[in-house]
């Protein structure tokens, strides 16, 4: 296939359990001994601004911010994610993040798998080592001072909003001049992923993780969202199930090109059923604690 055949296509990944088999908050506290200290924490604070303190924490225990990313480094990532990842570039496609992990920890796994190069964007939760050296993690929309992203939807932690981050790139995207929009394909897995998808619209593609809360949100209200639903169970079925949507994405472009007009598929009737219970559920590495994203 020639590079060109994807440049229609804008693939947006999220991170945690979708670019690496894990929670990345989770997998650096479990491999840095501070488990039952970070539940603690959990009890009173948000997400965000727990991991923010417990890295604050073990800060003041000596660790150091090369323990954490090198406990990152060690994170699982598929070849078969590495290879979606390559060959979706190579095809043309543009590559970005949207996560509500943190600027480190991603930089970090993509630095170590050579992969740095090959997003244009990435929005997540800025992070920065300070002047003593210690991390420090602060929220995407800043919630501690008045500037939050006002998005009702329960699925949405007060510190991301994915949606509002989504509405940004599809108005970039139809900003672009060409007489069709790009067509977005978005993969996740977790709930805060919901609010994103349902701003897609029938040009672009939803690949949720089957048997994780975005699927089952999807699932439970088919009709809601105007993308085409294709799921994924593990990284050999994304690499499979990506690759067939940016094919799928070239033929519906040279279609466009030559004058063709494109069938719309109503929402109810594609792929995903409208009410099924996911058959194949792949576990993640089992972790001390469930991340709400």
């Amino acid at each position: 296939m020639a590079a060109s055949n994807g440049a229609g296509v804008v693939v947006v990944f999220d991170f945690d359990k979708t670019i690496i088999d894990c929670d990345s908050d989770n997998w650096v506290v479990d491999a840095l001994g501070a488990t039952q200290r970070f539940e603690e924490l959990l009890l009173h604070l948000p997400w965000n601004s727990a991991i923010d303190a417990m890295m604050g924490e073990l800060h003041s225990q000596g660790k150091s911010t090369e323990e954490i990313a090198g406990s990152m480094r060690t994170a699982p990532l598929s070849p078969h994610v590495v290879a979606a990842i390559e060959t979706a570039h190579a095809l043309g496609c543009e590559l970005r993040i949207l996560s509500d992990a943190n600027a480190f920890f991603i930089d970090a796994v993509l630095a170590h798998h050579g992969l740095a190069g090959y997003f244009t964007e990435i929005s997540t939760n800025p992070a920065h080592v300070d002047a003593a050296g210690r991390l420090r993690i602060s929220p995407y929309h800043d919630f501690h001072h008045g500037s939050s992203h006002g998005c009702t939807l329960a699925t949405c932690p007060p510190n991301m909003c994915k949606g509002k981050v989504m509405e940004e790139i599809l108005h970039e995207l139809s900003m672009d001049g060409g007489k069709t929009r790009r067509r977005v394909v978005y993969l996740g897995d977790g709930r805060g992923d919901y609010c994103p998808t349902l701003k897609l619209t029938q040009r672009d593609y939803m690949m949720p993780r089957k048997g994780y809360p975005v699927w089952d949100l999807i699932v439970a209200d088919r009709r809601a969202v105007r993308a085409d639903v294709r799921g994924w169970a593990d990284a050999e079925d994304l690499e499979t199930v990506l690759l067939d949507i940016i094919h799928e994405c070239a033929a519906a472009a040279k279609m466009e090109e030559d004058g063709g007009h494109q069938v719309v598929v109503p929402a109810e009737c594609r792929s995903l059923p409208l009410a099924s219970a996911p058959e194949l559920t792949m576990p993640v590495l089992p972790k001390a604690i469930q991340a709400p994203n």
